[in-house]
């Protein structure tokens, strides 16, 4: 008798050999449908997979995390079994699983056309509904290359020839299309109902620049219509938000060729920039940062004694004076110690905390400068505590409770909490990690915060903690950070005086709240839509008259404003009232205030907020206050 273990305790007995799926028939109908695969003791099998032993096993379903990348990478072959149909000329390379969905590359003689994504979406949609079986087989590796290689696969010929030749590989087949992969896969195509093919793109073949230039189409696919349907709104929403467009449609910044990978900002972006910087510079000064300032450029000498001459010079601008070799800062920290090693510290010095706006730049490769969010040079808002082991803990609760502050004052509330533990290769004895770890731990702990292990995600000379905050989408964007650092202080001879009156290497926080200024704007900009709050607006509010009668008074009106600090425009343009109201309605400003010859003799305006939302006439000095308030409130 054969004892299947199943994940409730209970247990089925077989007198013979017996499939996933068949287990999954025995325990009941509804669970033999829905069955994709099963998990025997662990590792994921086809649900034809013959169990001929005791064991343990889960069936796994579309509501599975595995169940889901069962079915994406299924689509993934659906789609070359569609592509191979439609234009049978066409090679396949390979079709992985990836975030929300899956892409497969193709070599073709000419480029996909968006009529011909259309076409093979079609083509998927028929042959899903065949719901044809998906068969696996296993052939020796010197046969299987023989066997791709006269379906004239060339590209699947060179993968398996790179296989041991001692090894043996597995094929999956679906109607007239048969395709390598070590699997598992869904039962039969009729699994696969709700996907949506993206976009097409370049990519070369084995990611590099000498080889082909492949043609990579993306999909995406779920396990219901509804998840499909929400993810595609999720990126409709996206699209609209994405900061790049609203950049250039709200006059905020652009970026140029002269100067790839670096941020031209203009007045209104500007003023956003200074909004943030201010903001968090009065987030130093109330929590007992030392602002300071250090040079952009330093010699090579400072990033050997770091380590980053030899591990990130690659990632570094360099330049040459007088025969002396520089780098661009990619970061602040080495400045920050040596900042800190200026006259003798003592124990009652710590902890001691720097903060600076420090400009780094780093030579991110083109491929991944992304808008404001991935530049080449960037501010951030940069900070280290130099303090002892002992003052770990504290630091990073008193951290926490700052960062969840600062994140709501910009509209986060969803933060996730990650802690990074010892990698294997790492400096430092098991114990001072130990208590490192813990102080982390306990730090989070003690701000009330749950929280995820990453066991070996730490830098080799401590572990950290990611404060990942989501956006009104539910996208995740890591920004905060603190970091334990014994070994950089060590490095550049920091040093204090202990209250036993020897000298000791310092512990080093690094820790950053907003991260690069630019990217937290852009997540500022796609989170609020463009619609920023009125703390952060450029522009707060915009004055205009009816008709050329109330000029003055649209300027005496602006000018009160001013003087009480408020971002004011004015537009006396000789256009209809409604077609002004329409244009600055679309630059998302929060209030447009309207004066006729009624509101000019009363000392009033005809208030409309953002949204369309008419809140009537009101006296200047009741506008104030409200936009006061609001202000204030952060809202």
């Amino acid at each position: 008798m054969i004892q299947i273990t199943l994940p409730d305790g209970s247990r089925r007995e077989f007198a013979a050999p017996v499939t996933v799926a068949e287990v999954a028939q025995a325990i009941g109908a509804g669970l033999a449908k829905a069955a994709l695969a099963g998990k025997v003791d662990g590792r994921l099998v086809d649900a034809s997979a013959v169990i001929g032993r005791d064991a343990t096993l889960a069936i796994v379903t579309a509501r599975d995390a595995e169940g889901l990348e069962l079915i994406r990478h299924s689509t993934a072959h659906l789609l070359a079994y569609a592509v191979k149909t439609l234009f049978p000329d066409a090679q396949v390379t390979i079709g992985p699983v990836i975030e929300n969905g899956f892409y497969y590359d193709f070599s073709y003689k000419r480029p996909f056309t968006p009529e011909d994504l259309q076409a093979i979406e079609s083509k998927m949609t028929e042959l899903a509904a065949k719901d044809e079986p998906v068969v696996r087989r296993v052939l020796p590796r010197d046969e299987a290359v023989a066997y791709f290689k006269g379906l004239g696969e060339h590209y699947k010929a060179e993968i398996i020839a790179g296989i041991p030749a001692d090894q043996a590989v597995s094929l999956y087949r679906e109607g007239a299309f048969e395709d390598l992969c070590r699997g598992p896969h869904v039962p039969s195509t009729g699994r696969l109902k709700h996907f949506k093919l993206m976009k097409v793109a370049g990519a070369y073949w084995r990611g590099d620049h000498r080889n082909e230039m492949l043609q990579r189409i993306y999909g995406t696919a779920w396990a219901s219509k509804e998840e499909l349907r929400d993810y595609l709104h999720r990126l409709e929403e996206a699209e609209k938000r994405d900061h790049r467009r609203l950049g250039r449609e709200l006059d905020l910044f652009h970026i140029d060729e002269h100067s790839p990978g670096t941020v031209f900002w203009h007045p209104r972006g500007w003023v956003v920039w200074q909004q943030v910087e201010q903001y968090m510079r009065r987030v130093y000064q109330d929590n007992g940062y030392r602002e300071v300032k250090g040079p952009q450029i330093l010699d090579k000498s400072l990033w050997e004694q770091t380590g980053h001459w030899d591990k990130y010079r690659e990632n570094m601008f360099t330049t040459e004076s007088e025969k002396r070799d520089f780098a661009l800062k990619p970061m602040n920290c080495p400045g920050h110690i040596l900042i800190y090693k200026q006259g003798v510290k003592s124990y009652r010095d710590l902890p001691l905390r720097y903060g600076e706006f420090g400009a780094c730049h780093r030579n991110e490769p083109s491929g991944g400068l992304h808008g404001i969010m991935r530049v080449r040079a960037f501010t951030q808002d940069d900070g280290h505590i130099f303090c002892t082991e002992e003052q770990i803990q504290a630091e990073v609760t008193a951290f926490t409770a700052l960062l969840q502050k600062v994140y709501k004052d910009f509209g986060f509330t969803d933060i996730i909490y990650k802690l990074s533990t010892r990698p294997e290769k790492r400096i430092g004895s098991d114990e001072s990690w130990d208590r490192a770890e813990h102080a982390l731990a306990e730090g989070l702990r003690a701000s009330g915060c749950a929280f995820d292990y990453l066991p070996g995600e730490g830098a080799f000379y401590g572990p950290k903690i990611e404060y990942t905050l989501k956006d009104a989408l539910g996208r995740p964007w890591q920004c905060g950070t603190i970091q334990v650092d014994p070994n950089m202080p060590e490095r550049l001879g920091a040093e204090y005086v202990g209250e036993d009156g020897n000298r000791h290497g310092p512990i080093l926080l690094h820790r950053a709240i907003v991260g690069s200024l630019e990217r937290f704007i852009g997540i500022l900009i796609e989170q609020h839509a463009g619609a920023l709050p009125v703390w952060l607006a450029p522009v707060q509010a915009v004055v205009t008259g009816i008709t050329d009668a109330q000029a003055d008074y649209v300027q005496n009106v602006a000018k009160m404003l001013r003087n009480q600090g408020f971002r004011v425009e004015t537009d006396l343009r000789n256009e209809k009232i409604t077609y002004k109201i329409r244009e600055h309605s679309l630059q998302k400003l929060p209030y447009i205030l309207v004066a006729g010859d009624r509101e000019k003799e009363a000392g009033a305006v005809a208030v409309r907020a953002r949204g369309g939302r008419d809140l009537g006439v009101m006296p200047l000095e009741a506008f104030s206050q409200r936009i006061l308030q609001e202000i204030a409130a952060k809202v």
